[in-house]
């Protein structure tokens, strides 16, 4: 079969087109005929460049959350049936450790990840392990279904299992037009929360008014404290949701918060060090949360709102397999790309 396949680390141009075996599936597995496949940037642009500590063992392929059709089925798995569609969650839990004996599946000690421990979705098959396959409901295609399941079911974890967001709660969204970000827009509309979309630019913050924000704010070129204070008379929000780790942001974001707010955050992008105000923290009772990981409930109300047409997958462009290197390239050299950047195996180069 065709595969992207990583002989080493280093920049875009690693990421080769080879002819390799196909995949058959372990007693426990199916295999997935890939029909699309996003490029993630901790998952795919930065294992790609050294590894980002993960333990990747070459050569390699990428794809954190393949989405296709059942092809095979390992002897032990029931419920699927070839032709099924099906798209492929990101984290295989451990199974051995104290949170998973004790059903805390979103806090697993020692997960396993879908294109960095194991060989991902820049392919035309890949084996997955039963218990990380969902379905696809009718209406939704295999573009939308691989971010729906990326990335929805960690914004229902952040928001619904770790913010526990009220009706009519303040909900401040940073990086609102990102992957993670667009859901918790669209998730804390639905959940009855007032939202204030921010964003790095002028057309991500409009992109993320366009999926139901109350309001916009571009934090590079205003100042988000003061916008925020307008737009909440003077209160300030319950939740933020604070995904980038970005020092130059951080303080903003964090001050944003009302008296018991509560700030989750699951993502770096921005650095991953930031300051923290201790004073303010326990003067004004605040909360940080680390929210990492989702549950099976979370896949399913994702799907599930995704089917009653509830969310919008923000999707840039869909691109044949044997672009995946001039996609990267693409993705680390513009800061204008809106939505996710989908491999199509089934589209000639």
């Amino acid at each position: 079969m065709r595969a992207v396949v990583m002989e080493r680390f280093g920049g875009p141009d690693v990421l080769q087109p080879a002819e390799v075996p196909a995949p058959r599936p372990a007693a426990d597995e199916l295999v997935v005929a890939v029909e699309a496949v996003s490029i993630n940037r901790s998952f795919d642009l930065l294992v790609r460049r050294d590894g980002n500590n993960r333990n990747v063992v070459l050569p390699h392929v990428l794809g954190a959350d393949p989405a296709g059709r059942v092809v095979e089925i390992g002897e032990a798995v029931e419920g699927f049936a070839p032709g099924d569609r099906v798209a492929v969650s990101s984290t295989i839990r451990c199974g051995r450790c104290r949170e998973c004996a004790e059903g805390d599946e979103a806090s697993c000690r020692a997960p396993a990840m879908m294109g960095v421990h194991r060989w991902g979705g820049y392919a035309e098959r890949v084996a997955a392990p039963a218990a990380i396959v969902h379905r696809v409901p009718d209406g939704i295609t295999a573009a939308d279904a691989c971010v729906i399941v990326r990335h929805a079911p960690a914004a229902y974890n952040q928001l619904v299992d770790k913010a526990a967001l009220e009706p009519g709660e303040w909900v401040l969204v940073m990086g609102a037009a990102g992957a993670l970000g667009s859901f918790c827009v669209q998730i804390g509309k639905a959940l009855g929360g007032r939202v204030i979309a921010a964003a790095g630019a002028d057309s991500r913050v409009e992109a993320a008014l366009a999926l139901g924000a109350d309001y916009g704010v571009n934090y590079r070129s205003e100042d988000l404290r003061e916008r925020v204070r307008a737009f909440t008379a003077g209160e300030g929000v319950n939740v933020v949701c604070e995904n980038i780790g970005d020092p130059e942001l951080w303080d903003a974001a964090f001050d944003s918060m009302a008296q018991r707010g509560r700030l989750v955050t699951m993502g770096a992008h921005g650095g991953g060090r930031v300051a923290l105000d201790i004073r303010k923290l326990y003067g004004r009772r605040l909360r940080v949360i680390g929210s990492a990981g989702v549950t099976g409930r979370n896949v399913d109300d994702a799907l599930a709102a995704a089917a009653r047409g509830g969310l919008t997958a923000l999707i840039d462009s869909i691109h044949p397999l044997e672009e995946a290197a001039a996609q990267h390239r693409r993705l680390e050299e513009s800061g204008s790309v809106v939505g996710k950047v989908i491999l199509d195996p089934t589209l000639a180069a």
